[in-house]
């Protein structure tokens, strides 16, 4: 184990040129986190065969009375892969990292590692060999194998194509519309200050906490996409809808290896709306990486309509969840038990009704009291 310095995260950055890894553990998105947040964290390296063979960028964080360690970046840590040098995954022994956890950070109750994939580019995830459950949300794909035009013969193409067209005609008409690939730190800066506007007026509608809210989020975030400017091509890229000269739809995504991963997205709720800007970005971009030679268009966590509208593929992710303290067994018991409750919720339609229902009641309350 190895606290955060400059040359541990050169050495972290040196091993990822020779790994794979999730887009939350590449060595910008830690940099650029330890940057803009300047978290309690470590890195832990496994060695196998006289080398590094397994990395990971951890935080420790209070929750509640308790003390945990986990991914960077929090709940926008999604698919979560540690960093692996392939030829040395066989020998890997991952539960070597608990006792040399244990002993360098005594405080720790707990390591906490959600939204896990099963497996990367044909790599088993290896932090599965911890005692784990499935997280309560899926994760949807579309697979690019064939390329888009191979996509669209397979889910309702023509339909797609016709509506597309349609949109189009609605959004010349509205001024006319531009598609963007932000390329300069000014493009950067004015769709993340759109997108941020969109999620909050979207989460504040439906009664939940602003992930985006915070500002040191907020910066990480710009760091992220200016600094993966200075890459060709860049690892992290914002994609926009403006339609007569206002950004309509704005989307973030990572590019890790054969994926493509939209970390995220959101729409204005303007008088173009009912047009359905965001499904246009979508169709652009899932286009756009099907001619790029990308074979997965990830759209990451959360089960929506309109995912389903392009995703052939779902993954369950996994959550680990280690007690390091006696305190911990409580945290990784309740953990386990809070999961299995949303997985019912959500996997119950009548269910999960109601529980939106009664989160956008509350959004309406605390909207009349504001």
């Amino acid at each position: 184990m190895s606290v955060l310095s400059r040359d541990s995260l050169s050495a972290y950055a040196e091993l990822a040129r020779r790994g794979v890894c999730a887009p939350p553990q590449s060595a910008l998105w830690i940099e650029e986190w330890v940057a803009t947040t300047g978290p309690d964290g470590f890195l832990a390296v496994l060695e196998a065969e006289g080398g590094p063979a397994c990395a990971l960028a951890l935080e420790v964080i209070r929750s509640g009375p308790f003390r945990i360690a986990r991914f960077m970046g929090g709940r926008h840590a999604n698919g979560n892969f540690p960093l692996l040098v392939p030829d040395a995954t066989a020998s890997i022994e991952i539960e070597a990292m608990l006792p040399a956890i244990r002993a360098a950070r005594p405080d720790i109750d707990a390591l906490v590692l959600e939204r896990l994939l099963p497996d990367l580019d044909g790599l088993p995830n290896p932090l599965l060999r911890f005692p784990h459950f499935p997280s309560p949300n899926l994760a949807l794909a579309a697979n690019l194998e064939g390329g888009f035009d191979a996509l669209l013969s397979r889910v309702s193409g023509k339909r797609k194509r016709k509506k597309h067209r349609s949109q189009m005609r609605k959004f010349e008409a509205a001024g006319g519309f531009r598609l963007i690939e932000a390329s300069t730190p000014e493009e950067v800066s004015r769709l993340l200050d759109a997108f941020f506007a969109m999620k909050e007026f979207r989460f504040r509608n439906m009664g939940i906490a602003n992930v985006f809210g915070d500002v040191e989020v907020q910066n990480f975030f710009r760091s992220l996409f200016l600094d993966a400017l200075r890459e060709n091509p860049p690892p992290f890229v914002l994609h926009a809808l403006e339609v007569g000269g206002t950004l309509r739809a704005v989307t973030g995504s990572a590019r890790a290896g054969k994926r493509i991963v939209c970390e995220f997205g959101a729409i204005a709720k303007d008088e173009l709306a009912h047009a359905s800007p965001g499904d246009f970005l979508f169709f652009e971009n899932i286009g756009k990486a099907g001619r790029q030679g990308f074979e997965i268009f990830d759209f990451s966590v959360g089960d929506e309509p309109y995912k389903r509208l392009w995703c052939e593929i779902e993954t369950r992710h996994f959550d680990v969840a280690v007690p390091l303290t006696p305190k911990g067994r409580i945290l990784a018991g309740a953990l386990q038990m809070k999961a299995a409750a949303k997985s019912y919720v959500k996997n119950s339609p009548a269910m999960w009704r109601l529980a939106k229902m009664l989160r956008r009641s509350a959004a309406g309350n605390q909207t009349a009291q504001d």
